[in-house]
């Protein structure tokens, strides 16, 4: 538990202040009780001729036995010993016999500049001590409530000799984005050009795309090629729990930014903050929507010669308030999308450069197993390789490697210990034989990459499938050959064994999705090209958290029988393949329950079907999840 400062320094004092006290405790603790006589005692005792000598300091007395007991006694002052002794009754032979010594008495410094000390001066050290302590709290306190209301970006310089510096060079792909950003790079070069023609270059840009297509490296890149500092800042980070602080911190960068013009202002996840205003709680006067208050004002206010440009990333556009989109503030739009094959081979080789790579490496079949994959994706699939090599002693990554984290990144590790038994094997060896089986008879699907029946992540078997070559489109027979190829392993089940698994909950989910999409948002069923359904998001809920019915339930009842007969049709097709090619179907089990995988070269002779492939936009995975 974390103390309060003042709290710690009160706790503090009172520690000196015990260790004064047991200091004074044992300078002025009594030493060990001496036996006190008085005079007359001691005239007796020297009579018995018990004395030995006798020590006279000052008007205290040291008498010393002749068994060497000590005691002490007092005189009177400015008296002689000698002559009390005598007069009360010493005998004066006795008396010779004892040894009388006297010593002066010398006060020392420290009897009178000790007590001095320890009474005068330190009380009035400590307690300054206590006061200077509390003063620079306060002072320190202060300094907090200001440096709260400050902007917390991160700031790369424009030093030529930066390693965090990145250029275009660094970012493969994008090829029409970097295009239209140089332009930008070019103002800030040489803003005077465009200044003397009149020509106002746009003050803000978004760029827009899907998580880990590059937007953050891409803003990053312009800075380094334009040699300016660049302010990075999350849009989260603006708002706190206190009203105003957003606000403060909003004009703090873009002040901060304007000193080291030319510049650039980056705001990534700009959808933390620019959500459109007044959908959300508190009215009109959250701090998330005065902060976005504050960023409008600021970017509309801006004189065509500051030098600063505001750059800001989000996957979400949909949502942003359109007063940011207008011209004047976000004025340039720039659409990242996922790399193609050609610019997923040069990413990985981005990412691998400071790798030892052996010398089978192939990126380009790297680059067709991954399609759909980002450049975030590509990272962590070479990232993974290298891990994977490192595990197992490598002194150089393989081709296997990066095949091998492929399957990691999407599906999870292998799960050896996930032994399964010998009838839960053949479950799903015929399962996953059953969509191959599927996919290799129909026209439309995607070959075969791979079959294996060991787990990964919640996978206890899965199917492979990677397009030759990107597409953007699809058609509703891609589409339905797809919702078959995943009724494939259902269908096999029930052939084989009479009944079902839970192992087709997931491919049962992904086609009853599919079919739903086909018929309300696609237009490809008998209902015609209409979509169905407004989605509309609760910005304080979440995304796409209900759904606007914009019909009646005669049309929802026609949707519902619409997407049964798409289904429907997919599971009798599947079966239908399945029991006509039983006798495929069990040659493919029997070498999956032995060798576990089989890869696509091996299935190619196995089945021995030349059929022509109709390349999917995406890759697909069809595993088998046991529930």
């Amino acid at each position: 538990m974390k103390l309060n400062p003042l709290l710690k320094n009160f706790i503090f004092v009172i520690l000196i202040l015990l260790v004064i006290g047991g200091v004074f405790s044992l300078l002025y603790l009594p030493a060990e009780k001496q036996n006190q006589i008085s005079i007359s005692q001691l005239v007796q005792d020297i009579n018995a001729e018990k004395v030995k000598k006798i020590d006279v300091s000052g008007d205290a007395i040291k008498i010393t036995y002749t068994d060497d007991k000590t005691a002490q006694s007092m005189k009177e002052s400015n008296s002689v010993l000698a002559d009390v002794l005598t007069n009360l009754g010493a005998d004066s032979a006795k008396l010779q016999k004892v040894e009388i010594s006297a010593s002066t008495v010398q006060e020392s410094v420290w009897s009178w500049l000790l007590p001095a000390l320890l009474y005068g001066i330190l009380p009035l050290v400590l307690i300054g001590f206590f006061l200077w302590t509390m003063m620079r709290q306060a002072r320190s306190g202060a300094g907090q409530v200001f440096d709260f209301t400050r902007s917390k970006a991160r700031i790369f310089g424009a030093d030529p000799n930066n390693k965090e510096k990145i250029t275009f060079k660094d970012v493969a792909g994008l090829k029409e984005a970097k295009e239209e950003l140089m332009e930008i790079v070019d103002f800030l070069k040489f803003p005077k050009k465009y200044l003397a023609m009149g020509a106002k270059v746009p003050r803000g840009v978004l760029l827009l795309g899907s998580s880990g297509v590059g937007k953050t490296m891409l803003a990053r890149a312009v800075a380094g090629e334009a040699n300016v500092p660049f302010f990075s800042i999350s849009g989260s980070e603006f708002v706190e729990m206190f009203v105003g602080v957003g606000s403060a911190r909003v004009r703090d960068l873009f002040s901060t930014a304007k000193k080291a013009s030319p510049s650039i202002i980056f705001i990534d996840e700009l959808d933390a903050i620019g959500r459109h205003r007044g959908a959300g709680i508190g009215g009109g006067h959250d701090e998330r929507e005065q902060t976005l208050n504050m960023i409008l004002v600021e970017m509309d206010g801006f004189q065509k010669d500051t030098g600063v440009l505001v750059f800001a990333a989000t996957n979400r556009g949909d949502i942003l308030d359109p007063a940011l989109l207008r011209p004047g503030r976000f004025d340039r739009k720039i659409i990242l999308d996922n790399p193609d094959v050609h610019d997923r081979e040069a990413i990985l080789q981005i990412h691998s450069k400071e790798k030892p790579l052996a010398s089978n490496i192939n990126f380009k079949e790297i680059a067709e197993r991954t399609p759909g994959f980002s450049g975030a994706d590509l990272a962590n699939v070479a990232n993974e390789a290298a891990l994977l090599a490192a595990r197992q002693n490598k002194t150089q990554v393989f081709q296997d490697d990066f095949l091998e984290a492929i399957e990691k990144v999407l599906l999870g590790p292998e799960r050896k210990s996930h032994i399964l038994s010998k009838k839960e094997k053949e479950i799903t060896a015929y399962h996953e034989a059953g969509h191959a089986l599927v996919s290799s008879s129909i026209p439309g699907t995607d070959p075969i990459r791979k079959i294996s029946i060991i787990s990964r992540g919640m996978a206890g078997g899965y199917t492979f499938q990677v397009p030759s070559e990107d597409n953007k489109m699809r058609t509703k027979t891609q589409f339905l050959a797809e919702i078959a190829t995943l009724m494939g392993g259902f269908s096999a089940e029930r052939l084989v064994f009479g009944e079902m698994s839970t192992g087709a909950s997931n491919d049962l989910g992904k086609a009853s999705h599919l079919a739903r999409k086909i018929v309300k948002e696609w237009g490809m069923s008998s209902l015609g090209p209409i979509s169905f359904g407004d989605k509309e998001e609760m910005v304080f809920l979440g995304r796409e958290i209900s759904e606007q019915r914009n019909y009646s339930e005669a049309v929802a009842e026609k949707i519902d029988k619409e997407i049964e007969t798409i289904l429907r049709s997919a599971e009798k097709r599947a079966t239908e393949i399945v029991a006509k090619r039983r006798d495929m179907l069990e040659k493919i089990a029997k070498i999956l329950v032995e060798k576990e995988t089989i890869e696509r070269e091996e299935f190619e002779k196995i089945i021995g079907n030349g059929k022509s492939q109709i390349p999917n936009h995406k890759s697909q995975i069809n595993s088998k999840s046991k529930k």
